[in-house]
């Protein structure tokens, strides 16, 4: 029998896959960090802060993001939005997904288990 510590680490894998993606998907506008990790556990996506922040900091250096300091009456705030190359990889990202995802789920259809 599979223990939950081996579900939990492949689940873990999965996730991980595609944190990329579900990042830049919310990016095509700027947002700051708290509001992006905040939009993507509403949508079904949870993501640690120190999964997230180190990652935005590794897409800025990547130049898939751009970002700005904006203070609008408040606390400073860091804000990421797509560069034109970050919108390129969305794209390109996006086609694989929809291609994976596809392949996948014609495997699991054929090979179910009751």
């Amino acid at each position: 029998m599979v223990t939950e510590g081996v579900y939990d680490k492949l689940e873990l894998e999965l996730r991980r896959g595609v944190v990329v993606l579900a990042a830049l998907s919310q990016l095509r506008t700027a947002r700051y960090g708290y509001e992006l990790r905040q939009s993507l556990a509403e949508s079904g996506m949870p993501i640690e802060e120190g999964t997230l922040y180190p990652l935005l900091r590794r897409l800025e250096s990547q130049g898939v993001l751009t970002s700005e300091w904006r203070t609008d009456g408040g606390p400073p705030r860091r804000y990421y939005v797509l560069s034109a190359d970050g919108l390129e990889l969305h794209r390109r990202l996006t086609a694989s997904w929809r291609g994976l995802n596809h392949t996948v789920d014609l495997l699991l259809k054929g090979g179910e288990c009751p």
